[in-house]
């Protein structure tokens, strides 16, 4: 049930600043996520979630970790040093975390551009997690294929076999890949600078389905289109 009421949410918040501190790791990452799937931003809360999230970072699951910086993410709320922390705790249990875990944590990295030593580390972790542990991919929606190809390459961070490992995946998907608008881009993007017959085929996919399934009501249409063929003008079809 997706029902907006910004005065309750605003209530939510004034009630939990004061006792934030009794929050455990479940209670925050529920809380943030609840407020980012609504869209409903509250700053103060954030911020104050944020301080009651870093002394006992050390209790939170993988699950936990990439559900709350994906909910700072969405909200666009930087907090440096709350995601350099999360980035610390999540590295020595990265192999604890789902596929779906994995593409929240670099996405969010990513998308917020977080570039301390610890944010930079957790791609190749995850990129040699998802390497030594190929089924994770498999297990991966195509949303997800794509947030961990995109993430690696709005970070800055593109590794090249991991980017194979994604397109193979995607091409053996017996049922095609169902994406919106924006998804749709971003694959498109990922692959722009991949040299290799894995990428042409990703293309060749995206054409087949792309006009069929794309939504064209989307706000984000005519981006994708623009992600879609510049990523072919740069002669990646042809490869």
């Amino acid at each position: 049930m997706d029902h907006q009421h910004p005065m309750l949410f605003d209530e939510v918040a004034k009630a939990s600043i004061p006792i934030i501190g009794s929050f455990n790791s479940q209670d925050i990452a529920n809380t943030v996520n609840a407020f980012a799937k609504m869209d409903h931003h509250h700053p103060v809360l954030f911020d104050e979630v944020a301080k009651a999230t870093i002394p006992i970072i050390g209790t939170f699951n993988s699950q936990e970790l990439a559900t709350t910086v994906n909910a700072f993410a969405k909200m666009d709320h930087q907090h440096p040093t709350l995601f350099d922390e999360v980035a610390k705790a999540a590295i020595p249990i990265i192999d604890t975390f789902d596929s779906q875990g994995l593409a929240n944590l670099v996405s969010a990295i990513a998308r917020v551009r977080q570039d301390s030593e610890n944010c930079r580390a957790v791609y190749s972790v995850v990129a040699e997690s998802i390497k030594n542990n190929p089924h994770c991919l498999s297990e991966a929606s195509e949303t997800g294929l794509v947030a961990i190809a995109y993430a690696f390459l709005k970070g800055g961070q593109v590794d090249e076999e991991l980017l194979e490992m994604i397109g193979i995946e995607i091409e053996q998907r017996e049922n095609g890949i169902d994406l919106d608008a924006q998804g749709w881009g971003n694959l498109a993007a990922a692959f722009s600078n991949h040299n290799s017959a894995v990428a042409s085929k990703v293309f060749e996919l995206l054409f087949l389905n792309y006009f069929d399934k794309v939504d064209r009501r989307s706000d984000r249409l005519l981006e994708s289109i623009a992600d879609v063929f510049g990523a072919v003008v740069r002669g990646h079809f042809e490869n």
